[in-house]
């Protein structure tokens, strides 16, 4: 390299950090050290501590910075240092760092406190940025709008909401990053209504003009609070304004639509980005996951790897929980490999979604295996396993891992969710006790307030145990509104142990709650069948015919050869029907010489017992379970999912079916897993 002055060679150092190249940096370094005498001046050593500070070579910068004399440690060298600490996350080195350069006498200036701020709001140092906050007025920096605006957000994200406002109210000119900064800290708060006033707040005073992140922090605001009207009004001013082809404005339309449950619109504005990039892909994946549309969020995902889009972390976790919506296994395992193949499967989201997706489609062995393989868990894994292990009937590895997570060695504090996990997990293994003492433990141990999932859990804890009288008397004295989990939970109860008279008690609150639910009237009508009250069970059926509600057709659906097969009771309309009614045929002979006998309570309306059992052998799931033996190859378990309850017959059928058949049979219904092996179900017939 032939000889440069000293302000060429600063332009080669600014030349390699705007390419991100660390050897082209040393090699200049290098070239300096040989062609100049020390000490460097002090442009050139400002020069190379920013490049290696900014490219996280701490240790580099600051050995450059001990060589580099005191006298020429000036603010520019000591906020470089600083700056690039903040940008690679090293908050507390950039804190001593200024501790190291304030021992120096050096005053800081406009650019180094807003690096302080920055540090000072991710370290949640409330008491630093008060001490920085002082300092900056005492210097006469705290009027410049980016020092301010800076201080406005450490000041929000510390939790100091009155710090804030005065600050917000003493600036002398805030700048669209100000306002953008207080709009989204709203959001980030839980405020949204409060974010959308100061969104009109500053149209109103129109200091500043809004640009495309205002648009998309506010539509941030508009999707939380749920404000259609206000995001459309704000769709046309954004059309208005010329930012309808800002993709990231786009992008934050899709999302806003999406959560506000208009499909369509997102779909509209999806198709009218010129050029996607990932994020629009990842958001409109996650619309249709979101909102339950998985066959389009499959085909989508498909659409985007054959455009050839790189599978980010949020596109793989979205798809895979599309996967665990739909129960199908052979799908997930599918994309499994992708995200092992794209070196993202020990994400945290990812790995969270592994967990979630085969706890879903019933695999808790691959279900622990994606746990125990992250190298980091956060709590969405914890209760994603813990869920899994309670849906799968696993409910003492459940319990298990519940102290395991609150053991001093994980010290995880757990949530809202995990208690619905973990007291779904003691209904399931009738640990009546240990469930009551972790109700109690919520509030008491964890300061979380009970909420109506955790109620419903209790009464079915008690239910499921045969108590319940005790299950009514506990919602009588609860200090909350029953809602329809909590007297679902003691209707269920009522009809596995025969109590018709306190199930119409449950039955009339459900029916007041949600009248049009279909569910509530066919359990209750159900259970006056069994009871051989077919006049009270006709009343009820009648009643539901009078008002309009029709019984939801039952569907089950299984998975072979990389296709989905949907199934109705009495389908007559799949390709394979004949192979289907010989293997039913088969199926109830081979039943019946076993001693298996219909359970034909599950029968719609008093016929005669012959017309009873016709009826329930044609129930969705036995046809698809039919299907499965004659598509699936021995030895692989056979997976089907049910929109509605397995009914009594079907549940006996099945635990016989997989005795004879030697298969194991694995049935995801509305309300948890039934695993059949050997005449057997996980469910222990309580479901």
């Amino acid at each position: 390299m032939p000889l440069l002055n000293a302000n060429a060679l600063g332009w080669l150092i600014e030349s390699a950090l705007s390419t991100q190249s660390l050897l082209l940096g040393r090699a200049i370094h290098a070239h300096i050290i040989r062609t100049i005498e020390p000490p460097f001046p002090p442009f050139l050593s400002n020069h190379l501590i920013n490049f290696y500070s900014k490219l996280d070579s701490l240790n580099s910068a600051q050995l450059l910075l001990s060589l580099t004399p005191p006298p020429f440690r000036s603010v520019v060298t000591w906020t470089a240092l600083i700056a690039g600490s903040v940008q690679n996350g090293h908050f507390t080195s950039a804190l001593l760092h200024f501790s190291d350069m304030r021992c120096q006498s050096v005053q800081p200036n406009d650019f180094t406190f807003p690096c302080l701020f920055k540090a000072s709001a991710f370290l949640h140092y409330p008491l630093m940025g008060l001490q920085l906050h002082a300092l900056a007025l005492k210097g006469s920096f705290i009027n410049d709008a980016f020092v301010g605006c800076s201080a406005f957000d450490m000041y929000c994200k510390t939790g100091l909401r009155e710090y804030a406002q005065k600050v917000f109210d003493e600036m002398p000119h805030r700048n669209i990053a100000t306002w953008n900064a207080c709009i989204s800290n709203s959001v980030l708060d839980g405020r949204p209504y409060d974010a959308s006033l100061k969104f009109v707040e500053l149209l109103r005073l129109g200091e500043e003009p809004p640009n495309s992140i205002t648009f998309s922090v506010f539509l941030n605001a508009c999707s939380d609070g749920l404000y259609l009207k206000l995001g459309q009004q704000l769709h046309g001013y954004v059309i208005r304004l010329g930012f309808g082809s800002d993709v990231s404005v786009l992008n934050g339309m899709v999302d806003f639509y999406g959560k506000c449950h208009q499909v369509k619109y997102s779909e509209l504005v999806f198709n009218e980005i010129n050029v996607c990039n990932g994020v629009s892909w990842s958001t409109m994946l996650a619309v249709y996951e979101q909102n339950d549309i998985w066959d389009k969020a499959f085909m989508l995902f498909l659409k985007a790897r054959k455009e050839g889009i790189k599978p980010t972390e949020f596109m793989v976790s979205s798809v895979l929980s599309a996967c665990a919506g739909t129960a199908v296994l052979e799908l997930g395992r599918s994309i499994h490999g992708l995200a092992v193949k794209a070196c993202i499967e020990h994400n945290v989201f990812v790995g969270s979604a592994l967990v979630d997706m085969y706890g879903k489609c019933g695999s808790i062995e691959n279900c622990e295996s994606a746990f125990y393989e992250m190298p980091e868990r956060n709590l969405i894994t914890w209760n994603a396993v813990m869920g899994g292990y309670a849906h799968q009937g696993c409910a003492d590895m459940a319990l298990r891992l519940f102290e395991e997570m609150t053991s001093e060695s994980h010290d995880v504090v757990p949530s809202y969710v995990t208690f619905i996990c973990v007291l779904t997990a003691c209904s399931r293994a009738g640990a009546v006790k240990i469930g009551m003492d972790i109700f109690e433990s919520m509030r008491k141990k964890y300061g979380i307030e009970p909420g109506p999932e955790h109620y419903a859990c209790v009464v079915d804890i008690l239910g499921r145990a045969g108590l319940v009288e005790r299950a009514y008397d506990f919602i009588k004295k609860m200090p909350v509104p029953p809602t329809v989990s909590v007297w679902g939970a003691l209707l269920g109860a009522c009809r596995v142990h025969g109590k018709p008279e306190l199930g119409k008690v449950a039955a009339d609150n459900l029916f007041r709650l949600d009248p049009l639910d279909s569910g509530n009237h066919v359990v209750l009508s159900n259970m006056f069948a069994a009871a051989g009250r077919w006049h009270e069970a006709n009343l009820v059926r009648k009643e539901m015919k009078d008002v309009g509600i029709t019984k939801g057709a039952g569907i089950s659906w299984i998975s072979a050869k990389n296709s989905i097969h949907v199934f109705q009771a009495k389908d007559t309309t799949h390709e394979r029907y004949p192979e289907i009614q010989a293997m039913l045929a088969k199926l109830r002979r081979d039943m019946k010489a076993e001693g298996y006998i219909a359970d034909t309570n599950s029968a719609l309306y008093d016929l005669e017992e012959e017309e009873k059992e016709s009826e329930v052998w044609h129930h969705s799931e036995k046809i698809a379970l039919a299907f499965g033996l004659i598509t699936i190859p021995p030895g692989v378990p056979i997976r089907i999912t049910k929109n509605l309850r397995v009914c009594v017959d079907c549940h006996s059928a099945i635990k016989f079916i997989s005795g004879i058949t030697g298969r194991e049979i694995v049935v995801r219904d509305n309300n948890r897993f039934h695993s059949f092996k050997d005449y057997q179900c996980s469910c222990r017939d309580y479901w």
